[in-house]
């Protein structure tokens, strides 16, 4: 199908932005027109963003997966929906049409239901990159079942703390995962999670890598057999769970500023129609694009970028199973070429380490098919961008650089490609319906441009988080409390002359690596737990490629029962164990005290200036415990 909402021009975009801030219910009850409903609504929009509370639609009913995928089986039933491309390029790929995926989809919906997993329960989702995958996370939702997907590079500890968090009565996995040169025994590391959770009855598993794995004849089932069965036997439930609009659809897991990773829930039916609305419009969606979103179904991006907005919008997407770099640099440009991919959206961190290759990979890779580039993630720099303009897009490809959040469910900030203006470096101007301002430390509210602020949201858009899994109080304190009235990002912006929005980085103690939200007390924690350890602080500082690094400044015992080097290496395996290899600090420090206040605080600005190098410029010390720290500190940096 196609969107009549499509936005086609720059004074398209004028009057949409100018009718979504003065009709709201207007505006988006027209979006919400074209998409099937069960029930239609007859309510738009009800907000306080004090308590906070948010709801859309909230007397409609639906079902995202009959958007998804049903009702495109009228007239794309034999289009490709999902294009797989594995690890292995020796590999068969796999190419999924809307009629197939409908059919893989209510098998496994079925075998849950059978399994007497319903409505309202909770599932969480550890597999590698595989269409299984994504038939597990519409499974879900096609039955009402609230999906957590968990990123395949999460350690045993880190899946144990989303199950027990989200109360999960079953958990979809595979044997193991091919990713570039490694295999990932998925399986076992659930397993070890499950020591610790109670809640769980079902396990079910998919093979993909044949590697060896521990049965419980009690919890797992054979999820292939079963599906096998169902189809053999003619016994698909086809019939999807009728949800209203504010039922969750899903939970995610994002760091946090404490220890303990919140669950952000998503509704379905806002979520559905903003991911869908900004999809069309910030890629210029066509109906015969092919859509390359590079990211992990474990994150947001994946979500809604490789599953829920292009499925929605009726386009054929490409899920890869395996990493940029294996079996050499050109993978993704192989990629391209292979499949005539029309849209890239893609990382910074990705762009920055195939930069390091050159252009050799790029040579007899035929990239013409391309119509628009994308970056996610975290702020892209100038250079990465203009590498990606002149060798990837040949200048003739618009770049949408997208800011958005876990949270946020869909890009709010970007420019559209080919329609509105773009500027290196900068998400450019908000999508209609999202109003963001500039407030100071103080709350107060900055009107002027050429200025820099603390971003924030001052009206709700229809996917905007409803609340963390099992802790409200979380939520408003996060996202509502610091600056009341407003949702703050916890980002900082510059706003241009023109009303442009550069994003300048986090503002809290959230780290950026890689596109990947990290908690400076998740890896704090887990850094404290060697033994030698008395305490720590964890920073970030500029990475070539991946944008962010992490900087630990460890305190250790004075009677180390380990030399120095190995005290380094068990701290990256204990990270490692706790969160995942992704949270390893780039560099550890080993010092004699921390710059705290005379309250206990530990003053993180300072270490940022030292992390950075800038120690002529590391601000005013006179109000610490003990200035003498800091000169011991900046003389020890690595």
């Amino acid at each position: 199908m196609s969107f009549p909402f499509q936005i086609q021009s720059y004074k398209e975009y004028v009057s949409a932005y100018k009718k979504s801030v003065e009709e709201p219910d207007t505006f988006w009850n027209e979006i919400a027109s074209h998409f099937l409903w069960r029930k239609q609504p007859t309510k738009t929009l009800q907000w306080n963003f004090i308590e906070p509370s948010v709801k859309w639609f909230e007397d409609g009913e639906l079902n995202i997966t009959e958007n998804c995928i049903d009702r495109h089986l009228v007239d794309k039933a034999d289009q490709t929906a999902i294009i797989w491309e594995p690890n292995d390029p020796a590999e068969k790929n796999r190419k999924i049409s809307y009629q197939e995926l409908h059919i893989e989809v209510c098998a496994m919906a079925t075998v849950l239901r059978n399994h007497g997993i319903k409505k309202g329960d909770r599932v969480c989702i550890y597999m590698g990159m595989v269409p299984e995958l994504a038939f597990a996370v519409l499974a879900c939702a096609r039955i009402g079942a609230i999906h957590s997907v968990i990123f395949g590079g999460f350690s045993a500890q880190s899946i144990a703390d989303r199950i027990q968090d989200a109360g999960a009565s079953a958990v979809i996995t595979c044997d193991g995962a091919f990713r570039g040169g490694k295999d990932i025994p998925l399986k076992s590391l659930v397993d070890e999670a499950l020591i610790h959770c109670t809640t769980v009855k079902k396990v079910f598993l998919h093979q993909r890598t044949g590697i060896p794995v521990v049965i419980n004849e009690i919890t797992d089932v054979f999820l292939d057999t079963e599906i096998k069965n169902i189809k053999e036997g003619g016994h698909i439930i086809y019939d999807a769970e009728a949800m209203k609009a504010e039922d969750p659809l899903f939970i995610l897991y994002t760091s946090g500023s404490t220890g303990k990773p919140k669950g952000v829930v998503h509704s379905c039916a806002g979520y559905m129609i903003y991911t869908t609305y900004a999809f069309v419009n910030v890629f210029q969606y066509q109906p015969d694009h092919i859509h390359f979103c590079t990211a992990d179904i474990g994150w947001v991006t994946g979500h809604s970028y490789i599953l829920y907005g292009p499925l929605c919008a009726g386009v054929t997407t490409l899920m890869f199973e395996g990493i940029p770099t294996w079996p050499d640099a050109g993978r993704f440009w192989n990629i391209v070429d292979k499949y005539k991919v029309n849209v890239l959206y893609t990382a910074p961190t990705a762009i920055r380490s195939l930069m390091l290759a050159g252009t050799e990979p790029l040579k007899n890779k035929d990239l013409s098919s391309l119509k628009v580039l994308g970056t996610v993630g975290e702020p892209i720099n100038e250079e990465a961008w203009h590498w990606y303009d002149e060798n990837i897009g040949k200048k003739k490809c618009p770049i949408v650089d997208t800011w958005w959040q876990t949270e946020t469910g869909g890009v709010l900030i970007s420019n559209l490609a080919g329609i509105t203006p773009a500027r290196p470096t900068y998400a450019t101007l908000p999508m209609p319906g999202v109003q963001p301002i500039l407030v100071n430390d103080q709350g107060e509210l900055i009107e002027e441009n050429n200025v820099n602020g603390n971003l924030c949201i001052r009206f709700p858009w229809p996917s905007i988080l409803r609340t963390t899994y099992g802790d409200h109080e979380r939520c408003k304190q996060n996202y509502f409390s610091t600056y009341p009235g407003l949702y703050f990002t916890g980002d900082g912006a510059f706003r241009d002359e023109n009303g442009f929005y550069r994003i300048t980085g986090r503002v809290d103690d959230v780290l950026n690596v890689s596109g990947h939200r990290i908690g400076t007390a998740e890896v704090e924690n887990a850094i404290n737990m060697h033994p030698d350890v008395v305490e720590s602080a964890v920073v970030g500082f500029p990475h070539d490629i991946k944008g962010q690094g992490i900087y630990a400044f460890v305190i250790c015992d004075n009677e180390l029962s380990e030399e120095l080097d190995t005290i380094r290496k068990n701290i990256h395996d204990t990270v490692s164990k706790i969160i995942g290899p992704f949270a390893k600090p780039d560099k550890i420090q080993l010092v004699k005290g921390l710059p705290k206040t005379r309250s206990g605080k530990i003053m993180r600005r300072i270490l940022r200036k030292i992390a950075e190098g800038a120690l002529d410029n590391v601000g005013d010390t006179t109000t610490l415990l003990d200035p003498g720290v800091v000169e011991e500190i900046k003389k020890g940096r690595i």
